[in-house]
């Protein structure tokens, strides 16, 4: 809960911000979404009492976009392109960690229509 709440006082400082300043980046607003992630994240938690794991993998992706763009001219290509490969690794590992949850929902299924007959 407390996680929701500093969340939520974050976004408004940074909506808040926004208005102020009158002027809105591509940065700005992965920072939003980076603050709705974790709004979902926490109300998937206390929803199934569970925290999927695919939802801070792409929370570290939307971070790494959001900091190659705050870079992008400050720093060297071959930086660049090796944070582009940690999104590749980390998409790679939420499709991955996807999967593994599909099919650990159908072994469960299928142990519990084994159990019913």
């Amino acid at each position: 809960m407390i996680i929701a709440v500093a969340t939520l006082y974050a976004t408004g400082m940074e909506i808040f911000r926004l208005i102020q300043s009158r002027v809105v980046n591509l940065s700005d607003l992965f920072l939003l979404f980076i603050y709705a992630e974790v709004l979902g994240m926490v109300g998937s938690f206390y929803a199934s009492s569970r925290l999927p794991v695919t939802l801070p993998i792409i929370i570290a992706m939307t971070a790494l976009t959001r900091m190659i763009i705050l870079q992008s001219k400050e720093i060297d290509a071959v930086n660049i392109i090796y944070e582009a490969s940690g999104i590749l690794i980390l998409a790679a590992a939420a499709y991955i960690m996807t999967l593994k949850d599909k099919l650990s929902l159908e072994k469960l299924q299928i142990r519990k229509d084994s159990n019913n007959k």
